[in-house]
């Protein structure tokens, strides 16, 4: 009896070394290495978003900046109108509008550039959609300018900020 428990137990051994024998394999805990050209291809798109994210910072700052000397500049404006309409005309009034005019086109054309930027741009194209309708917006204040209603001018200018300050959201 113990003979057969024996060679019951010497069996049952070999035969789960015998399962045991494959070759183990260890998982890496490490990640996949990409290849050059990928990383090469993430930097470039990291660059290209980068690029596009500081052009709208800098019309950002370049619009806020022009808010925020329009104000002062079109409260001078109209007291000049009103004293033009008393009978003290300023040919300065009229070159400092003139002047107002070409930086509302200014930011247009700057607008349109931006984004045919992020529209031709396969990185940027995501953000587009909410960058599109920025240089409408700059068209419909360079209008406004035109028609001498700075202060209308400037509140569509400032909707126009916002629209850029949400893309800047997008693309953090």
């Amino acid at each position: 009896m113990k003979t057969i428990l024996i060679l019951a137990c010497i069996l049952l051994l070999s035969t789960t070394a015998l399962g045991q024998t494959r070759k183990r394999t260890a998982k890496s805990s490490a990640p996949t290495k990409t290849t050059k050209a990928a990383e090469a291809e993430m930097v470039a798109a990291t660059a290209i978003k980068t690029e596009g994210a500081t052009k709208v910072a800098n019309q950002i700052k370049n619009l806020t900046t022009f808010l925020y000397l329009l104000g002062g500049v079109a409260r001078s404006i109209e007291t000049l109108d009103a004293a033009a309409k008393t009978g003290q005309p300023s040919p300065t009034n009229e070159k400092n509008k003139a002047q107002l005019r070409a930086s509302f086109g200014d930011f247009r054309v700057g607008l349109d550039a931006l984004e045919v930027y992020f529209r031709s741009t396969p990185q940027l194209q995501p953000y587009y959609t909410k960058l599109v309708g920025s240089a409408s917006g700059a068209a419909d204040a360079e209008a406004q300018a035109a028609a001498g209603q700075f202060n209308n001018a400037g509140r569509t200018l400032i909707t126009v900020v916002g629209r850029l300050a949400d893309v800047l959201v997008a693309m953090r």
